[in-house]
C-alpha cells in the first residue's frame, strides 16, 4: 500500500509496532548493512539478507577479506536498513553480528547455511557446484542477532 502525503510532508513521528517493522524486513532480501570502520565512522553496504523472525536473526552471505567482515571481527554492532518501494517507510533490525568461519570443504556447515539462504536448485549437480563455489570464493555468513527492531511511516496500528 502506498501513502500519499501533501506536498512538503512526509511520515509522523509515530512507533510502528515490532510486527510492522518485521513485515517490512520480511518483505524485501535487499538492504544497506551498517558497520563500524576503524576510525568510528558508519560504513555501509548494500546486502542480500534473509529474516528469520521466529528467531529475530538475519543472515547474510559475504567472503573473507571484505571490509564489512573485518570491522564486524573487530566491532561486532550492526544495523540493517530496509526501505519500502516508495522509501517512505523504513525499517532497522539492530543487534550484534558473529560471522561464521570460511566455508572450507563443499558442504561443511557455512556452505549449508550459505546454501539455505538460495531458492532451491532444480538440478543436484547445480547444488554440488553452489557449495564448490563457496569454498573457492571463500564465502562466510554474517549472523546478525537482532534486540532492537525500529523504523517509521509504516503502519502503527
Amino acid at each position: 500500500m502506498t501513502t500519499v502525503y501533501e506536498p512538503g510532508r512526509g511520515p509522523g513521528p509515530a512507533q510502528p509496532t515490532s510486527d510492522a517493522v518485521s513485515r517490512l524486513l520480511g518483505e524485501h532480501s535487499l538492504g544497506a548493512l551498517a558497520t563500524v570502520n576503524r576510525a568510528g565512522h558508519p560504513h555501509l553496504s548494500t546486502v542480500a539478507y534473509a529474516w528469520d523472525p521466529d528467531e529475530h536473526v538475519v543472515r547474510i552471505g559475504s567472503t573473507a577479506g571484505r571490509a564489512k567482515v573485518r570491522q564486524l571481527a573487530r566491532d561486532p554492532r550492526a544495523s540493517l536498513y530496509v526501505s519500502s518501494d516508495d522509501h517512505l517507510a523504513f525499517g532497522v533490525a539492530e543487534g550484534t553480528a558473529e560471522v561464521s568461519p570460511v566455508s572450507a570443504v563443499p558442504g561443511d556447515e557455512t556452505g549449508r547455511a550459505l546454501l539455505a539462504m538460495q531458492a532451491p536448485f532444480g538440478d543436484p549437480e547445480d547444488e554440488a557446484a553452489f557449495l564448490r563455489n563457496m569454498v573457492e570464493d571463500r564465502r562466510v555468513v554474517i549472523t546478525l542477532r537482532v534486540d532492537r527492531l525500529y523504523g517509521g511511516g509504516l503502519d502503527v496500528g
